[in-house]
Formats: C-alpha cells, structure tokens, sequence
C-alpha cells in the first residue's frame, strides 16, 4: 500500500503552494527565534532580572540539541518519529500503516513525521489561511522533503523541540522545561521526558490522560518501572504550569521595567550583582526588624562618584510590600533635612556664613501669606548660641530656617536645581520656609546624585544604568539625574565644607552620640532626615569612591511609629558602605576611603568663641575658612545677624479700600528684631528710609519688592507682595 503513495509525494512537490515558498535555513530560523522574555544582566553579564514583554507567547531561549537531556530526545522520537534516522522526511511505511486504519476507521496515531511537523511550524502562512488538512498534509511532506535535503537531522530535531508548543503557552523545550519541571532541558530525567514527549500529541490534556500516555511511551521503551506514581507526579507537574515564573534571580525588577523594551532583548547594566542582592537582603532584613513599627517600604540606590555608574537600584521590599511594583527609587517624597546640607553649601559660598558663625536656636514664629509659620527641633529644646557646624552636623531646624531666611527661598530653590531636583518646578516663595526642612518632594535617584556632587567637589554629572550614556532608565518620571552636561552646582570650597561637617562625629555627638550608624570607621560624610509625621525617613551619604541613598517609609504614604532616619534609614545606609569597604576574602581592603584633601581657597585656622551672658561658648578648635572669611575669634556682636522681614510677609495681598483716605492707609515696614546700624529699606528698589524706625509706606497698587539692606548695601532679606485696589464710590459726608 505505502507504494502507491509515492506518486502523492510527486504531486505534492509540484503544487505551486509549496513550491514557490521558499524554505529557510537552519542558521537563519535560529536567528529569528525570539524569546517573549527580555533580561537585564549585571556588568559581568550575570542575568539579574527577566521581564514579559510578549504576552501572547512564553518562549525563553533556544537550547542547542547537545544540551537537552537524552532522555527527553530518546522519548521523543519514540513517541513522535520511530524511524526520524531512517527516512528522508515522509514515512512511507507510517503513511501507509495511516490510510489503511483510517479505511478501517480505526483510530491511529498519525503518520506525520518530525520532518513534516517542523515544516508546518515554519510555515506560518498555511497556518494563518487555514488550508484544508489533506492539502495541509500534502504541503507539509513536500517541504519535510526538501527540508531534509538541506538540513541535517540534528538540526532538524533541534528546531523541533525548540518550536514545539507543549502546554498552553508554553512553546519550546526551554519554555516547557522551566514552567512545568522548575529545569533546564539537561536536566530532565526519563519519568519528566516521557511527560513532555506525551504533551507534544495533546497539548492541553488532563492530568490523567497525560500520565495515561506517558506510562505507555515507558512500557513501549521497556521503562515500565518508571510508571509507579506518574499520575500523581503529572497531577503536580501540570497544575504548575504558567504558574512558576521564569527562574532568573528578580534582582532588580524595577530597572528592567524601565530599560528592557523588546523581547529576547538581553541588556547589560551598570550594577554588581553581589552588591544588589546584599542591598536588597538587608533593605528586607531590617525592615522586618521593624515590622512593629507599621512600615514595609524601602529602596537603595548606590552610585560610583567618579563614573556615575548606578551600582544597586533597590526599588521596592518585594513581598514585604503591599505595593511591590512601586519604585521608590524614582518615587517622589518629602525630603526632610537631607536638604540642608545644599542650604549650608550656599550660605557658606555666598560668604553669608562660615563653618564657625554663630546662629541662635531660639524659639522663631515667621509671618507669611498663609499665617505664622513656627518651626520646631525634632528634641523640644532649644541650644542657644551655636556655630553653623553644630546647626547642620546635629540637625537642628531652627537655624536652618534663620538660614533660609537670609539666603531666600527662591536662590535656595534654584540653587537645588542646579543640584538635579528636578521635581522642584514651582518658585522658592510657593515652597516657603519649610522648604530648608524639605518639605518639597525629590526622588532618592536625584538625591543621590546630588550626595554624589558634593563628593565630586560640588561638580554635577549624570548618573548611568548601562554602558550606554544616553541610555536614560525612565519614561515619563524625573529623569534629570540621567540628562544634562556636567556642571558647577557649587563651589568646591563650599562642597569641602559641606562634607567636612557631614563627617563630623563630634559635631553631631549632641542629637546623635558619638557611635551613631553613621560613624563609620572610614572616612564618610551622611545626613538623615524624616519628613512631617514620620510618613519618610531617609540617609545619604557618600565615601571617597561610593554615594548611598536609602528611603524607608510606606508606598501607601501612611505614617510609621517612631521611626525615624537614623533608626530606620541608616542601619541600611550602614551596612552597605561597609560592605562597599570591608576586605576581601585575602585581607586586602575593598576599597580605602581617607579623607579629602582640602581644595584651593580654603584656610585652616585656630578658632576661639568668646563667651559671654547671652552665648555657652563652643570649645576651641580647629576650623576651614573660605579665603576672606577667616576669623581667630568670634563673636555674638561680630555675627551678620539672620535678618528677615516681618510684615509685610511673602506674598501677601494688600487691597486698598476706596472708602479710606489714602494717608490712613499706610503700611508699617517691619522687622522681627531690633535692626543694625545702617540699615535701609529699598522698595522696588529706590530708597524708602532708614529700617528699624517707624517706616509707614504709602501704597501704590501693583507688584512690589521690599529689600531690607545693611550699611554696605548688602541684601538680607527680601519678600514680594501685591497691592490691589477695590473698585467703590466715595461716600460724601
């Protein structure tokens, strides 16, 4: 009977269907096979993270024949193809053995080769118009024949298994290994193969008639022992499926959303793995030590000063969490005091302060548009007297704001977009006072790189995930910290003495005792900071070579108890610069983190403060000095005192009442202290008389600017406000 099926062979190969495509080669079919999965790999080509990108699909990569099991090859071609290494693409023997049973309407096995299933695989197109099956059939032997005369069977089979679908959407040996066996294709073993071979006949059939199916393809292989519990082990294996994600290690999700864009894209990135699985370990260890305190968030971003390269980015605490896909690495929060040290760095390179000025941290209630403003210490107390040092190493508030007050808050907002913030869009006036205590939202990602300029003597470049520079992690979120040329965001004397004070134990022994998380026995400069109710608490900080930036808080926004930067934020900023400078496994250290060295314009000198009734003197010492700001001795008087403009506030709006003489309503220009000699009022930039007396200004309607100026004509404080005039009819008395 087979005879007379070899001139169907002949017809087939002349049907202008078949013959007019063109079949591909082996290399070229391999090279159009395209995982529905994309990878992010670490700088050493470690695979850190796998990412869906086809939906409709799950294919991983194509597996060469040497390394899938032999049991899985042995099953297959017993199930599929008894005589696949006798034939040249059509078994004329199975054919035959086919069209009698079906004369007979007897069930049968089918007569379609691996040769001719492969060709069906390839040809999509027959697939799509949907041919009748003796046509298809036909089609499928044709190709199988000429397939065979180019292909060798190795290839052949290769290009089956890797093709095949086997279960639901599960295509390919790799795919189907993975999903159902929790395996690579080399490591299945003969019970696991016969699985697979009977899912290639009935791809979607229950438990039952799988392991039916197999443990026949065991006994006709003389493998019958092997059938004791198979139903139980289909059972498990098959109620598995599409259920186990890919088994690459999800290091680092959230960077892989962000940069992996096409499937079978395989990416490398800037980061360590050993350095983001200890980041991510400890971000999770410590926050499940604070459990108790109602918090479950937390992200680590670790950057190289020199290059900008992204080391670790710790986007979330994965199952911790209940908003694991929320990345708070790029997510915007209140920054709390870790923006003090750019306020700091601008008052001192504006020469407003020194390291050594006195600031007094006293009780302060601040008119504004929207009130009284009356910041407060995170300790209730208030120290007196203290150096610019001591107000930033210790954290105070008060001082901070007094500070805010004489720099303004619109040069401080500018000043922090120069540092990278670029989620500070509106004006320093709408942000306020609080602004000094970071009540505006930034991104760990830009805090980060902004810890990173100080270490870089106040140089701003930006921060890399790939090898690629221009390659920016983000869509649609603040992507500043991965766009723009470098620049000079602060001065280096400035940034000096920032990082001086941020490594200052004994200057910070006060709010935190001289063993605190961030006294590290290396040289390192950090600052924490906890935003308004607990709600974010944070620590950065940088070493000669690394910046560390960690949030904890919840995605949710909700407030935690009792948490704050240095209890929640700092162990993990802690653990990680030691790792980043521990010693290796030889002894040697990682990487040594000495002091900086002092830049040009910068003078040390011997520093006494005097006391006196109204100041607890700071114990002599030691003290960087701007150029020209140098001082043996300070004192109270010898302060700039931190003057500020009482009334009118900030943008206050003044309407001017029609039925009012106009002389009865002129406004009173004040101060919140006694005022300094020499001191002048400027409005709208003319002279408008001497401060401190009992200025009364006749108001025009329209914008103004009032400047409050000191003997040299140096600006102190400065607000802008709105005068407005009612619309009335004057009353005749």
């Amino acid at each position: 009977m087979w005879r007379h099926l070899r001139p169907l062979a002949a017809l087939a190969l002349l049907m202008p269907s078949l013959s007019a495509m063109a079949l591909p080669g082996f290399s070229e079919v391999r090279a159009a096979h395209r995982p529905s999965d994309a990878w992010l790999l670490a700088r050493d080509g470690t695979p850190i993270a796998a990412l869906r990108l086809d939906r409709t699909v799950r294919r991983l990569p194509w597996v060469p024949l040497g390394e899938i099991a032999p049991a899985l090859r042995r099953a297959v071609l017993a199930s599929e193809d008894k005589r696949f290494l006798e034939h040249a693409g059509v078994d004329w023997q199975a054919a035959a053995a086919g069209a009698w049973s079906n004369l007979r309407h007897e069930k049968t096995r089918g007569a379609s080769t691996i040769s001719m299933q492969l060709a069906g695989l390839l040809d999509a197109e027959s697939r799509r118009k949907g041919r009748r099956k003796l046509v298809e059939k036909l089609d499928q032997a044709a190709a199988a024949l000429r397939l065979e005369q180019s292909w060798s069977k190795n290839q052949i089979l290769e290009a089956y298994l890797n093709l095949a679908p086997f279960r639901g959407e599960l295509e390919g040996v790799a795919a189907m290994s993975r999903g159902l066996f929790g395996k690579w294709p080399q490591g299945l073993d003969e019970q696991e193969a016969a699985l697979a071979a009977a899912l290639l006949r009935a791809p979607n059939a229950g438990a039952a008639v799988v392991a039916r199916r197999a443990c026949a393809l065991l006994r006709e292989m003389r493998r019958e022992a092997l059938c004791h519990d198979l139903d139980a082990v289909a059972a498990t294996t098959l109620a598995n499926v599409l259920h186990r994600a890919d088994q690459t290690p999800p290091l680092a999700p959230h960077l892989a959303q962000k940069l992996l864009t096409r499937p079978g894209e395989r990416r490398r990135s800037t980061l360590d793995a050993d350095l983001q699985r200890f980041a991510d370990e400890t971000l999770r260890r410590h926050l499940r030590a604070l459990d108790k305190h109602k918090v479950e968030d937390g992200a680590v971003l670790v950057a190289d000063n020199a290059t900008g390269e992204i080391l670790a980015w710790v986007g979330s605490s994965g199952e911790l969490s209940d908003a694991a896909a929320v990345d708070g690495v790029t997510a915007l929060r209140q920054a709390g005091s870790t923006l003090k040290p750019f306020l700091y760095g601008m008052a001192f390179a504006r020469r407003d302060l020194t390291a050594a000025s006195l600031i007094e941290d006293a009780p302060l209630t601040l008119a504004t548009g929207n009130g009284l403003y009356a910041p407060q210490n995170y300790e209730p107390e208030h120290r007196g007297w203290i150096s610019a040092r001591t107000a930033l190493a210790a954290s105070l508030n008060v001082p901070a704001v007094k500070t805010l007050v004489r720099l303004g808050a619109d040069e401080f907002q500018q000043g922090l977009r120069r540092f990278g913030f670029d989620s500070l869009t509106e004006s320093g006036d709408w942000y306020g006072y609080s602004l000094a205590l970071g009540s505006a939202d930034v991104s760990l990602l830009a805090l980060a790189n902004a810890y990173r300029t100080l270490a870089n003597a106040g140089r701003w470049s930006a921060l890399r995930a790939t090898p690629d520079a221009n390659a920016a992690p983000c869509r649609g979120e603040h992507c500043g910290a991965f766009a723009g040329a470098p620049r000079q965001a602060l001065a280096a004397t400035a940034s000096f003495l920032v990082g001086d004070i941020l490594a200052d134990r004994a200057a910070r022994a006060g709010s935190f005792g001289l063993e605190s998380w961030l006294a590290t026995p290396y040289w390192s400069a950090a600052k924490t900071g906890t935003s308004k109710d607990m709600r974010d608490n944070w620590c950065a900080g940088y070493s000669r070579r690394y910046t560390v930036a960690v949030w904890v808080g919840n995605a949710s926004g909700a407030a935690m108890h009792e948490v704050s930067g240095i209890a929640g934020a700092a162990p993990v900023w802690r653990e990680v610069m030691d790792w980043l400078h521990r010693g290796d496994d030889a002894g040697r250290r990682r990487t040594p983190s000495a002091p900086p060295a002092a830049p040009p314009g910068l003078i040390a000198r011997d520093v006494r403060f005097e006391s006196s009734p109204r100041v607890q003197a700071e114990p002599p010492r030691r003290e960087w000095f701007i150029a020209g700001t140098e001082r043996s001795i300070v004192r109270v008087a010898a302060q700039k005192s931190l003057a500020r403009i009482r009334y009118p506030a900030q943008g206050t709006v003044i309407a001017l009442d029609p039925d009012i003489p106009p002389g009865r309503q002129r406004l009173p220009l004040q101060l919140s202290s006694r005022a300094e000699t020499g001191w002048q009022w400027r409005m709208d930039g003319k002279p408008a008389g001497r401060a401190g007396r009992s200025n009364r200004w006749l108001p025009q309607p329209g914008k103004h600017r009032l400047a409050l100026v000191d003997a040299t004509e140096v600006e102190l404080d400065a607000v802008s406000f709105e005068v407005r005039a009612l619309r009335g009819k004057r009353r005749d008395h």
